[in-house]
């Protein structure tokens, strides 16, 4: 048996780049990425292939200090999803001025996972910052190995891909060759408006917002017609999302509408509404829809 298969967990504290990372290595996009703290809520499951070796990467929500229910949810799931994996790459963004976010992770993490170091945004920085870097993470003698990356530019990611690939166990492959994550569609494309949501709006929308696919529905010509619900916890922030005579949900829309059509490689007929809904994020049910209960 010449194939590998097995599983790779990316965890790292918020914004660090594992989203980039894990689109890069699939080859589409399955997580979202912006620059708003906490985008990655559910844990994505996407499937890149690297010669004989399948990776299943598990993209995580990132790991930080949580106040609220759905952020101690959000941090309980990137924990949960380092056990039993064959390899863990903890990502680091260089360029961050304190990185004691990621040495607490080092002291709390308990796996027995081959355990890889990424710094990632080194492209950006002088290569003696980053040898300064790398050296004040020599103390973690858990670490089998440290890689120097960008993950938006594709510097230094083939050698990480071959040496997950290395770490894999000799298996069958778990998916079909074409299949790039497992993530139902209908929620694959509420995400892929949330990432307009949040790129368009920037501080304007606050993170308690929510996609719901209301409908996802296959016509004969080819085409998708898909229906999607924007939840927001206060009345004050429907007028935001919707813009002056609807022109921001519009343009959001318009955006989302293209990107589907790409990837799906098919004409895509969106509808959004936004609804309010208190305090949702304090909701059961609702984490039980992200997966996090």
């Amino acid at each position: 048996m010449h194939k590998k298969c097995g599983t790779v967990a990316i965890i790292g504290q918020p914004n660090a780049g594992k989203s980039t990372l894990t689109n890069l290595f699939v080859g589409g996009k399955i997580s979202i990425v912006s620059h708003k703290v906490q985008t990655t809520r559910v844990r994505t499951l996407g499937i890149a292939i690297y010669e004989e070796t399948q990776l299943v990467l598990l993209d995580t929500p990132g790991i930080f200090k949580p106040k609220k229910t759905l952020e101690k949810s959000l941090v309980k799931s990137a924990w949960n999803t380092v056990k039993g994996v064959d390899a863990l790459v903890l990502l680091v963004d260089a360029t961050y001025h304190n990185l004691s976010s990621s040495f607490d992770i080092l002291d709390e993490l308990k796996t027995d996972s081959p355990l890889v170091l990424v710094l990632n945004k080194v492209d950006q920085l002088t290569e003696e910052k980053v040898k300064t870097i790398a050296e004040q993470f020599s103390r973690y003698k858990n670490v089998e190995k440290t890689f120097c990356i960008s993950a938006l530019n594709a510097q230094g990611t083939d050698e990480l891909k071959q040496e997950l690939a290395n770490k894999m166990p000799y298996s069958e492959w778990h998916y079909p060759e074409d299949i790039l994550s497992n993530q139902p569609e209908n929620l694959w494309a509420a995400e892929i408006t949330r990432e307009q949501l949040y790129l368009q709006l920037h501080e304007e929308i606050p993170y308690e917002t929510y996609v719901v696919p209301e409908s996802f529905e296959y016509f004969e010509d080819g085409s998708v017609k898909i229906s999607q619900a924007v939840v927001v916890a206060r009345s004050s922030q429907k007028g935001i999302i919707l813009g002056a005579k609807g022109s921001r949900i519009k343009s959001i829309g318009e955006k989302t509408r293209k990107i589907l059509e790409t990837e799906m490689n098919q004409r895509v007929h969106l509808k959004l509404f936004v609804k309010v809904e208190n305090d949702w994020m304090e909701k059961s049910s609702i984490r039980k829809d992200l997966g996090l209960e």
